[in-house]
């Protein structure tokens, strides 16, 4: 796990190498234990390491191949580089391996299959590979968007980074705010990719690659969620199924074990995490290493159930305490973290860095494991609006009445949606879903930002084109999973994930995200996947792995204090951020202001977790100099 930089196509050659060592140092906290910087007439390349995998110096980048025409720079991991290095070295012309990294791997299998070797890649992966000899730039990123790439276009050049910091930091990025981006931020206190909140900067998106040659640029797709869908899988028995799914699901975890520093997981005691660790301990010999962070309250602490896992599995298990005073202590260097605002940012950034302060640089977590088998409530609600689906004969004005009638009678966050939801074309989650996980709707956008016109609701036009290139054919929940894998995993979670993991310089590994086992699972039909309660095809394709305590157990999660905070020891706070957001030609200071009266009042359609994705967002703005 790394940090990687460069620019191709500055005039400049010395110029480009100064602004890559300055993209380098923001990142230094992605690399620690080593840092690269290489140029060419036409390239320069930087690179932060975090040792993971063969921890000489010889693996360290920029790497070169063994003839010198290429070079790479890498970040993620590459989990099946020993079956592909051994393939390679059966080839006739691919030079003796000199280290045990996938690093070099990588790079032999570029020099051996070009781009088609993305397709035999099995990882998480962002890396950039230089052609010597073409004058060539390639991109690429991994298939679900584990890993980030940022770039930067303009005038014939092309820069990228890990991060959207590392960019501003080059010099050669404009400090300008892009309103589409904003918006998009507003409505789901996130940007989608591949847009950001900086003008001229975008994230290349998952499963992309883009080339630059002579200032030309050009960018492809290797790999599709919606394409690669195994939709033989709906004709398969329950045995098969739940057999697939245990198999894909034990090689993701064995070959997420493969590292040359300590390591463990996360243990929470809920379904997925208890799954990974289970699985782990029947791939290894050694005893796992678990990690859990547990509270003083115990109605709502998941301690014991973390506790009845790493004893069946026999885990060297530590439970982290966290008090809410240590999150309140740790708020503004979580904050400084935070290479995109997020509200929920500073939860993991005080996760990652007790469990890294406990001794492990890589671990395995649960990630994904909700949006892959259907357990958020947004996959019944979906599923119960379909049901309902006869009222799509019910005049759209009329159900819109309905959604008025209810927003007023039970006015909440949630009831606002309403109107808008029955206003819909339809109720499948083509539709739907865009209201799943919206923060403010048109009407409150309109009082929080100055513009004549807000742009087009951006999860709407990506579910919109997904469906025109065949995700409707897929098992109705399995549609929802596109949603999830789609928006909120890559624009949140994941993004969240890496920003917040790698600032304490702590890899994560999520097996859940395999992309084998996605696509197994997406062509699964609904009834085998959830016949009448969430998760229920992960729980009995894993057999009895899983006690029974862990399975039965009721949902829980620790509430940190958040609103009272709000209210009280983070007031002024608050307050400053909203103010000088409300300065800002773009915002309207009279909507940013009533909306904080309103809060401060109680009014239960502005729950603490939009305000507090404000007070972030302004936060963010004013510590990257961001102009609007």
């Amino acid at each position: 796990m790394c940090g990687i930089a460069g620019i191709a196509g500055h005039p400049l050659p010395g110029e480009a190498a100064t602004a890559v060592g300055r993209m380098n140092e923001a990142q230094h906290h992605r690399g620690p234990d080593a840092g690269g910087l290489w140029s060419d007439a036409d390239v320069a390349l930087g690179h932060r390491r975090l040792k993971i995998i063969d921890l000489s110096s010889a693996a360290d980048q920029p790497f070169h191949s063994a003839d010198g025409r290429h070079v790479l720079v890498f970040n993620g991991e590459i989990y099946n580089y020993r079956e592909l290095r051994t393939e390679l070295e059966r080839l006739p012309g691919v030079a003796p391996f000199r280290t045990g990294s996938d690093t070099e791997v990588l790079a032999a299998a570029l020099t051996a299959w070009g781009i088609r070797a993305l397709d035999r890649l099995a990882g998480m992966f962002a890396f950039a590979w230089w052609d010597r000899t073409e004058r060539r730039l390639l991109l690429a990123r991994d298939r679900l968007g584990i890993k980030p790439l940022y770039v930067h276009e303009a005038g014939g050049r092309l820069a990228f980074a890990s991060e959207l910091r590392a960019l501003l930091a080059s010099g050669l990025v404009p400090r300008a705010l892009d309103p589409d981006g904003l918006v998009d931020h507003l409505r789901y206190q996130t940007v989608h990719a591949p847009r950001t909140l900086v003008a001229g900067v975008r994230m290349l998106m998952p499963g992309h690659w883009m080339s630059w040659h002579d200032g030309r640029i050009e960018q492809g797709r290797y790999w599709d969620l919606v394409a690669n869908a195994r939709r033989e899988a709906a004709e398969l028995s329950i045995d098969s199924v739940r057999r697939e799914v245990h198999e894909r699901l034990s090689r993701a975890v064995e070959r997420r074990l493969v590292a040359d520093v300590p390591f463990g997981a996360f243990l929470s005691g809920g379904i997925d995490s208890s799954a990974v660790v289970g699985l782990m301990a029947q791939a290894g010999s050694a005893p796992v290493s678990t990690f859990s962070v547990v509270f003083d309250e115990e109605e709502f602490s998941e301690e014991r159930y973390a506790r009845i896992v790493a004893k069946k599995f026999g885990t060297r298990h530590t439970a982290i305490r966290l008090r809410p005073d240590d999150m309140l202590r740790l708020l503004p260097h979580a904050l400084a973290a935070m290479d995109h605002p997020s509200g929920d940012g500073p939860n993991t950034y005080v996760v990652s860095k007790v469990t890294r302060e406990a001794g492990i640089t890589m671990a395995l977590s649960g990630l994904g494991g909700d949006e892959v088998f259907a357990g958020y409530p947004v996959f019944t609600r979906t599923d119960r609006l379909w049901r309902w689906r006869a009222l799509g004969l019910v005049p759209p004005g009329v159900r819109g009445l309905a959604g008025d009638l209810a927003a007023r009678l039970r006015p909440s966050a949630a009831t606002a949606k309403l109107p808008g939801l029955l206003r819909a074309p339809g109720l499948g989650p083509e539709h739907s879903y865009p209201f799943s996980r919206i923060a403010f709707l048109d009407p409150e956008l309109r009082r929080l930002v100055n513009t004549t016109a807000l742009p087009r609701n951006a999860v709407a036009d990506l579910l919109h084109m997904r469906y025109g290139a065949g995700a409707g054919t897929l098992p109705l929940l399995s549609q929802v999973s596109v949603a999830e894998l789609d928006t909120y995993l890559p624009n949140v979670l994941l993004r969240d994930t890496d920003q917040m993991s790698m600032a304490h310089a702590l890899e994560v590994r999520v097996p859940f995200l395999d992309h084998e086992l996605v696509e197994f699972v997406l062509g699964v039909s609904d009834a085998h996947k959830y016949p009448h309660s969430p998760k229920k095809l992960l729980v009995d394709a894993l057999g009895d792995l899983l006690p029974e305590r862990i399975v039965n157990r009721p949902k829980m999660g620790f509430t940190l204090p958040w609103e009272h905070w709000m209210r009280n020891e983070l007031r002024s706070f608050c307050e400053a951020r909203l103010r000088t957001m409300g300065a800002r030609p773009v915002f309207r200071s009279d909507g940013v202001e009533a909306l904080w009266t309103r809060f401060l009042a109680g009014d239960r359609r502005v729950n603490w977790a939009r305000v507090w994705g404000l007070v972030v967002l302004a936060d963010w703005l004013d510590m990257n100099r961001i102009e609007a």
